[in-house]
């Protein structure tokens, strides 16, 4: 009966595969336009890069959703 099931379990596998790739990847970005984007103080960065490490793709999608959505541009421009 394992038999039948194994080209699902391989799919399920792959899928979970690219999954977890696309939010590495999403994460690594987060984390690359923290560091290039200008802040209002220099702890604003150095906190939004911890939480980052620290809370992996949550943070990253908190930093998304909070910092990179409201101004796409940078905190300073105008």
């Amino acid at each position: 009966m394992d038999f039948f099931f194994f080209p699902f379990s391989s799919a399920f596998m792959f899928a979970g595969l690219l999954v977890g790739i696309v939010i590495f990847i999403f994460w690594i970005l987060m984390i690359i336009d923290c560091a290039k984007r200008k802040f209002k103080a220099d702890w604003e960065k150095i906190v939004w890069i911890l939480v980052m490490l620290f809370a992996t793709w949550i943070g990253a999608l908190a930093y998304f959703i909070i910092i990179r959505v409201s101004n796409p541009r940078g905190v300073l421009s105008k």
